[in-house]
């Protein structure tokens, strides 16, 4: 049994359009985009927000700065300075192995949340593609009433060539293939 979608919440993404320089199907749009996207960021998993959140402190200049501290400190105390003994001398094994894993876990949280935000992103684009798809649709069947229209009324277009060639509908493998065919030329 299929569940019904959940219903949506009731956002700042849902007040009445402000900017009278915009079209209220403008602001809709907008909006929904918005609330999509708000959507998607609530219904992460607590991996996947423990990932984007790591993700995210490691993609700032203060991650920089702290291990440029850290660093700094590691290496001023393991030289003797400050009268302590060295806990990890030249050539710094400990040090080295600690940002080994470091590296090991910061890169695997970077692919958690790239393949997260991949996944959203084909979900949009097969969502583009297929609002494509039916607007084009919609508007082969427009052209076509038009033509019918201007038949009918005796109107003389002054391109018929083109309008004969844009009720033809398009197929979306045939202009994959031949993107591909000109692509392969043009490499080759």
């Amino acid at each position: 049994m299929n569940k019904p979608p959940p219903k949506p919440s009731v956002t700042a993404y849902d007040d009445p359009p402000q900017n009278p320089e915009l079209s209220d199907v403008v602001e809709r749009n907008i909006r929904t985009i918005l609330r999509l996207r708000a959507q998607s960021l609530r219904e992460r998993t607590f991996q996947e927000r423990l990932a984007d959140g790591i993700t995210d402190f490691s993609g700032r200049l203060s991650f920089v700065y702290f291990h440029v501290a850290w660093f700094g400190i590691w290496l001023l105390l393991n030289t003797g300075w400050f009268g302590i003994k060295p806990f990890d001398p030249y050539p710094y094994g400990l040090l080295t192995m600690i940002v080994s894993l470091e590296a090991i876990f910061l890169s695997t949280f970077v692919l958690i949340s790239q393949n997260r935000l991949s996944i959203e992103s084909d979900r949009r684009a097969d969502l583009d593609l297929h609002v494509d798809l039916l607007a084009e649709a919609e508007l082969t069947q427009v052209l076509k009433m038009l033509r019918a229209i201007q038949d009918k009324l005796g109107i003389e277009g002054e391109a018929p060539e083109v309008l004969d060639d844009l009720v033809i509908p398009t197929d979306p493998q045939l202009v994959l293939a031949e993107i591909d065919r000109l692509r392969k030329r043009a490499a080759g």
